[in-house]
């Protein structure tokens, strides 16, 4: 297909403003109103080099174009040059790439096969798996996709929080209040309940945090018994998890948490000590970042345990000389900005210059509609909301409403899977990841709304024309379309957004914020859902009908591969 944009930019470049093409693609605009044309060119930056007002400039730029075969028409207003395309024209390209090259439409090959780290999910084992965790897990998972598709190599890590003091706590409690037969029928809660009753004890009887302390030295440094039941509460937490992942459709690469990094942290202590970076303060070991203006990264405890610091440290030095990574990726709670800050600073005085590369992908909070904070759950005080059951709702609340809707010719059970689910993942990468929002399921399955089950309504209507129609899509052919047909208004809104795709694909990974292709792809359904109430498509005239079928196609395609890369499914009925 042909990329209009840089097609423009050599036409332009060609009337010898100083700008090389790829100056000129830069600056290239899609006007918000259609009655500006299909594409603009600012002149505003010429001013000072061509010592000219814009708006002259623009008139010369615009009168040196104007015959080019590309353009229906090109008009000057103001400091812009406005270009319109040849409708027919532009539509054929749009509909025959998207036809031709089908699932593979909006995937392109920027990165080159260079490697890329993403660090999402990451839960802490022995703990529940709630609904705070699915910004992680939801945003990391399309952020993966989106740079698997414009041709990174991906590795999905999953850094589980399986260290720490805490497992020394998990540890005390079990053994004074386990019981093998109860964490077998239910592990996480039960899990969860001694965590809970360890710190309701520990306020009574803080010796306990001593034991707990001195359990995570032992675990550290291999003690047997500690390390079998660690070992223990790693596999059945890993199970539950994989259960959730299974119902969102993740998978992960390496699932190397913290504990995977526990023989190698001597050797970056033993360098911050040669590299004179090491402080001692009350017993720890502290580098102080207070010339920087943060507070000291404390690299071990008083009693020689390791930090998140110490164990980052570790495992990015591990990654870069394991991957080679082009960048490492954390999708971690904007909560967590100082620990990076922290962290990276370290990493910098220790010499190694690629941390740049290290890069913290923040989110905001999300709320419950009845006002309860996520961020005020408390697995020690044993208040949680586990993701699960939120998604296991989703999908029995959507098989409820598909009932109530009299759905016809429809695997209930399969499609409000489908739909639940997706209307959860939607709603998360439907806002601004820095943003907090509130989840309300009035919101999350609403099918008229600018929500996931919208969108995917929208992806089976265009498969019930289809069907409708007779067309076998994959025998369906766009030689001998009259795309003249494909000019009218509600037509070629739909198809300009369509070409628009790949160059969002690539603006939404190069941001990190998957809302932008989520927004972008609300705006392709209403598109089309404008098109289907104000086009006839299954008319008469033979070409009419066959030029309409074929951006139905097109539009369907589309939908379901943004759809895929945030990792929804896109259901051909509902």
């Amino acid at each position: 297909m042909i990329d209009f944009k840089s097609r423009i930019a050599e036409i332009i470049a060609a009337t010898e403003i100083g700008l090389t093409p790829a100056e000129v693609r830069a600056m290239i605009e899609v006007p918000q109103d259609s009655k500006m044309g299909d594409f603009a060119f600012p002149c505003f930056r010429l001013a000072k080099t061509m010592r000219k007002a814009p708006q002259l400039i623009a008139a010369d730029v615009a009168a040196r174009i104007a015959d080019n075969e590309l353009f229906s028409s090109v008009q000057q207003v103001n400091a812009y040059v406005n270009m319109f395309l040849d409708k027919a024209a532009f539509a054929k390209e749009l509909v025959t790439a998207v036809t031709e090259e089908g699932a593979n439409y909006g995937r392109s090959n920027g990165g080159a096969g260079r490697t890329v780290i993403v660090e999402y999910s990451s839960p802490n084992i022995a703990k529940p798996f709630h609904i705070g965790h699915i910004r992680s897990t939801v945003i990391g998972n399309a952020i993966y996709k989106l740079y698997d598709a414009v041709g990174f190599n991906v590795v999905r890590i999953n850094h589980l929080g399986d260290y720490g003091t805490q497992f020394g706590k998990m540890i005390v409690a079990y053994r004074k209040w386990g019981s093998e037969e109860e964490l077998a029928h239910d592990p996480i809660k039960t899990l969860l309940k001694y965590y809970t009753r360890f710190h309701e004890e520990a306020a009574e009887h803080p010796e306990l945090n001593d034991e707990a302390r001195e359990a995570f030295v032992r675990l550290e440094a291999g003690a047997p018994e500690e390390v079998a039941l660690w070992e223990k509460f790693r596999a059945l937490s890993l199970a539950e998890f994989n259960r959730v992942y299974d119902m969102l459709g993740i998978t992960f690469d390496s699932y190397a948490g913290e504990s995977f990094y526990s023989d190698k942290m001597p050797r970056f202590i033993e360098e911050l000590k040669e590299k004179g970076l090491l402080v001692q303060s009350q017993g720890a070991q502290i580098v102080d970042l207070e010339p920087y203006g943060m507070t000291p990264a404390m690299i071990t405890k008083s009693d020689g345990s390791s930090l998140y610091v110490t164990r980052d440290i570790a495992a990015a030095v591990y990654r870069k000389e394991h991957y080679d990574f082009y960048k490492c990726l954390y999708v971690v709670a904007s909560q967590q900005n100082l620990h990076f800050k922290q962290w990276k600073k370290v990493l910098e005085l220790m010499g190694y210059e690629w941390q740049k590369d290290c890069i913290h992908v923040p989110f905001g909070l999300v709320s419950l509609a009845d006002g309860d904070d996520i961020k005020m759950m408390s697995t020690r005080e044993g208040r949680v909301v586990f993701l699960e059951d939120v998604l296991t709702t989703a999908v029995d609340k959507t098989a409820e409403i598909m009932r109530q809707k009299n759905a016809k010719d429809v695997d209930i059970d399969t499609v409000s899977r489908e739909v639940g689910i997706g209307a959860v993942i939607f709603q998360e990468l439907s806002n601004n990841r820095i943003k907090d929002y509130v989840f309300d399921w009035n919101n999350v399955l609403n099918f008229d709304g600018e929500t996931g089950p919208y969108v995917q309504y929208t992806h089976a209507r265009a498969c019930s024309v289809l069907r409708n129609a007779g067309v076998d899509v994959n025998k369906l052919s766009v030689n001998d379309i009259d795309f003249s047909y494909l000019t009218i208004p509600s037509a070629y809104e739909l198809i300009k957004l369509i070409y628009r795709v790949p160059e969002v694909v690539v603006d939404a990974a190069d941001k990190y914020e998957p809302s932008i292709l989520t927004r972008h792809l609300v705006d392709i359904a209403q598109a089309f859902n404008k098109f289907y109430h104000d086009e006839h498509i299954l008319v008469d005239d033979e070409a009419e009908r066959s030029a309409k079928l074929a951006l139905v196609n097109a539009s369907r395609i589309v939908i379901a591969n943004c759809l895929g890369l945030l990792g929804i499914k896109a259901p051909e009925r509902m």
